[in-house]
């Protein structure tokens, strides 16, 4: 049998799981308010905690006042750096909480008040007083260029810079050449539900319900601070309220809630962040300088490509963005350069946040190219299709599959794109300016290793299919039981997944849009062992455990999914207020498991992006090293009415390289392109180039 193509076999299906547009598994559980999330598992005795936070961006606590505060009502205790317990492993300096009395940044952990009501807890944290001796301190971002510096390596294991042909010869002889520094701003991912985690410890073992994306990467992660086995540390995470790349990796406060946890042996110790709290404590997309050059013939066809950019750390711990990385693949160029440059700053540690690297590093690169097609006097479109590569530039191996073209070329039939004048500041309505834009778009499709599965029989003749992934709302309660289905050959109803638990075998972080890829091939293989073992009529008990398979072919080929987003914007002409009444999007992405719930990550991604083109960015005050507008009513997010029709749309895609499925995954592609998109056409519309985002009304007022 073909993995994911169910016949009419023991179970008598009819026609295959995959592909269906079948409704959430999880869905009734949502709206009906039972799905339990972290911070509502309810547990006896349990103690309320509230973080105490430097309020110095730089320094030493000398002293934590805490004898009044000792006192009040409901208080348990007061955890600092003076009777927090020791951790076994701390050379993470972002985990190492109240190891030391240092302050790296402002809003650093630097305590916590324990007490027997969350109020009490927060009004005993708000009477704390806290000593400091204040060290100066730099967060100004890029600051002195000349303490810029080049990390080993970039997020994801990639080569910090690249240098292929001659740059800079290529460039002096182009017909045609652009140089232009393009700005993305920090952005803060604020997924629905805070990051929350109960802690309690029975027994020298510690149970975490934790709102994580990766509930294995949390165990061990914790079981090594702490010296247990990691066995030891059980993370439970059956629903998590979004993440977008903020809970992939443990933070700082899931260590503050077990080390509070250690206070009060077999009491479930409850966190629950703030949205203010978590401007500060988990993570954030850095902020990007993108210097770009291009250099094209007179037909447009790119001799040269260079992108150098310039975005920010924490002094205390090296996170890299792999920002340039997607320019090394994306359009065929016989000289190309790419660098990274950070800046290392008294600021909060920054991290994953959705489609990292390839989000703001497409934003200058496909603006740019936008420019340069206004200089060759060439439909846009047509440009990227004039420098479509026949191999990926940069490793030289054949694409698994690279539907770049057809996304464009539909997506331009789809949008009405050859109906507008090309002209900028060729169209006014009713006082607006009307204009369209395109950018493509990219994702490489990730195969993280390490997860395994178990496919049991049992006595009500369903099967039972365990693994410990995470479902953070993108729908692989439901994906996860398509797949199982197909491979086993009965309908969906018979299949009993199991996931979001440390206790279940191991599974990969739901990040980098591997999960389907990752979890499916690991289910296929579990389904294929259990059937050549069992054969189509098990019994009772049956079981088996099975490891993702290796896949040669990621040797062979580049991996990649592709998309176009195409937008039609407005720009007022007296207040130049951004509207944007239709966005478009087609991908190519393999094969699509759910149709409904792929749309849901198409408009889901694509109106992020939109949001980060019109309003989102994280406003640090480096006088004092923090995040002035650090809650919903500063930072500003898309909402219904900034989004009119929006729509989403993939080519059937056959790739049979990439795994048993021939998924890619689509959780972040459809941010990708979305903003370089909005910018392009806000340009079409005005005839004004805005090259920082977001795209304030200011910046076409000038």
């Amino acid at each position: 049998m073909t993995p994911g193509r169910a016949g009419k076999g023991h179970g008598g299906v009819a026609s295959p799981a995959v592909g269906r547009d079948l409704p959430r598994v999880d869905g009734p559980a949502k709206v009906t308010g039972t799905a339990t999330y972290a911070f509502e598992h309810q547990l006896d005795d349990v103690v309320h905690l509230y973080p105490l936070q430097a309020t110095v961006a730089r320094g030493r606590v000398t002293a934590v006042h805490t004898g009044a505060v000792e006192a009040m009502p409901g208080v348990v205790a007061v955890l600092t750096s003076d009777n927090a317990p020791r951790l076994a492993w701390a050379d993470d300096a972002e985990l190492a909480v109240l190891q030391s009395d240092a302050v790296a940044f402002r809003g650093q952990l630097i305590g916590a008040v324990l007490a027997e009501t969350s109020e009490e807890a927060r009004e005993a944290a708000s009477a704390v007083l806290v000593d400091y001796d204040e060290l100066p301190h730099d967060a100004d971002f890029p600051g002195d260029r000349s303490r810029l510096y080049a990390p080993a390596e970039v997020s994801g294991g990639f080569a910090t810079d690249t240098d292929v042909g001659d740059v800079e010869a290529a460039l002096a002889s182009a017909a045609v050449t652009l140089d232009q520094t393009y700005a993305t701003a920090t952005y803060h991912a604020n997924p629905l539900e805070p990051h929350s985690t109960v802690a309690v410890w029975e027994d020298e073992g510690l149970t975490l319900y934790e709102s994580t994306q990766g509930t294995h990467a949390v165990a061990t992660k914790v079981a090594a601070l702490f010296g247990l086995e990691a066995g030891l540390v059980r993370v439970i995470a059956p629903h998590v309220g979004g993440g977008f790349g903020s809970k992939g990796l443990p933070h700082a406060p899931v260590v503050l809630a077990a080390l509070a946890a250690r206070l009060v042996p077999g009491r479930p110790v409850k966190l629950a962040l703030t949205r203010q709290q978590m401007f500060c404590l988990v993570g954030y997309r850095t902020p990007t300088l993108q210097h770009v050059r291009l250099g094209a013939d007179a037909d447009g066809r790119l001799s040269a490509v260079s992108l150098d950019v310039v975005q920010q750390t924490s002094r205390i711990k090296e996170f890299a963005e792999q920002t340039a990385v997607a320019t090394r693949t994306m359009y065929a160029a016989p000289h190309r350069r790419t660098t990274h440059r950070l800046a290392a700053l008294d600021v909060a540690v920054p991290s994953w946040m959705r489609a990292p690297g390839e989000c703001p590093g497409m934003f200058g690169p496909e603006v740019a190219l936008d420019e340069l097609a206004v200089a060759c006097g060439l439909d846009p479109v047509e440009l990227r299709i004039r420098n479509e590569p026949e191999s990926d530039p940069q490793s030289g191996k054949p694409f698994s599959s690279r539907n770049l073209v057809g996304c464009l070329r539909e997506g331009a039939r789809r949008f009405g794109w050859q109906r507008w004048d090309r002209a900028p500041r060729s169209r006014l309505e009713g006082g607006w300016w009307v204009g369209v834009g395109v950018s493509a778009s990219t994702y490489p499709v990730h195969r993280m290793a390490g997860s395994s599965a178990t496919v049991g029989f049992g006595a009500d003749g369903r099967y039972r299919v365990a693994i410990g992934a995470a479902d953070i709302g993108t729908g692989t309660w439901t994906s996860l039981t398509q797949i199982a289905a197909d491979a086993l050959d009965v309908p969906v109803e018979r299949i009993a997944l199991q996931i979001g638990d440390s206790a279940l075998p191991p599974a990969s972080v739901a990040g980098g849009s591997s999960g389907t890829n990752s979890w499916g091939s690991t289910i296929v293989e579990a389904a294929r062992t259990f059937r050549d073992k069992f054969g189509d009529h098990p019994e009772d008990g049956d079981e088996v455990d099975a490891s993702m398979p290796p896949n040669p072919d990621t040797e062979r080929f580049a991996m990649h999914a592709f998309g176009a987003q195409f937008a039609e914007v407005r720009v007022r002409q007296d207040t130049g207020e951004v509207r944007v009444p239709r966005l478009l999007g087609v991908f190519a992405v393999g094969r699509v498991v759910n149709p409904r719930t792929a749309r849901s990550q198409f408009l889901g991604g694509m109106t992020m992006g939109l949001s980060m083109a019109l309003h989102e960015q994280s406003v640090l005050d480096p006088r004092f090293g923090h995040i002035v507008n650090h809650d919903l009513a500063g930072y500003h997010i898309a909402t219904n009415a900034d989004v009119g029709t929006i729509e989403a749309h993939w080519l059937d895609e056959h790739d049979p390289h990439v795994n048993p499925l021939g998924v890619k995954g689509i959780g972040e592609i459809g941010i990708v392109g979305t903003a370089a998109a909005v910018a392009n056409a806000a340009h079409h519309a005005t005839g004004t180039r805005v090259r920082s985002l977001p795209l304030t009304p200011d910046k076409f007022l000038l």
